[in-house]
């Protein structure tokens, strides 16, 4: 079949209209949410539409499915990051509780933060973490990784240019 970039809209009017309800219905059945699977059968359509090269239109529901599961696994890892986020400032006083708009601004960076995190090598993650997290020094360690200091550099300065491109 065609690409959903230049699909017909009558193929993808047909598409939706003959999946739609099933994929919301696993998706609720996932959730165990009507509203937010409603949202993420919305979402799977449209990232369907912005897919920039070929779909395999001849089995759509296993199109579907994989599409709704990966945003499946965003939507977990999010709420993932909101409930750290939110139990780390459950303890504080109201009056020193961030406004709604500074939470969203807070829990966006963190978003970014988990992505970029997420999508580095091992390896990198593992370096950069010890360095930042740790305070541990580029000696220390490849001491205790057992690599050389360049690798632990060549490390960091992935790690950083993760972080630039993440912002």
């Amino acid at each position: 079949m065609s690409t959903a970039a230049t699909c017909p809209p009558d193929v993808l009017s047909d598409l939706y209209t003959g999946h739609h309800g099933w994929l919301q219905g696993w998706l609720r059945r996932k959730l165990g949410c009507h509203e937010r699977a409603a949202d993420l059968a919305q979402d799977t359509f449209l990232r369907l539409l912005g897919q920039p090269g070929p779909a395999d239109l001849s089995e759509p529901r296993a199109l579907l499915a994989h599409i709704a599961k990966g945003l499946l696994i965003d939507h977990w890892r999010r709420q993932a990051v909101e409930r750290a986020y939110l139990e780390s400032v459950a303890h504080l006083p109201e009056a020193e509780c961030p406004s709604p708009e500074t939470r969203y601004l807070i829990l966006e960076a963190l978003y970014s933060i988990e992505r970029m995190l997420r999508e580095m090598p091992d390896k990198t993650r593992e370096i950069f973490l010890l360095s930042q997290l740790d305070g541990m020094t580029y000696p220390q360690i490849a001491t205790r990784l057992g690599v050389s200091l360049i690798t632990v550099k060549r490390h960091m300065k992935a790690g950083f240019v993760a972080c630039m491109t993440a912002l």
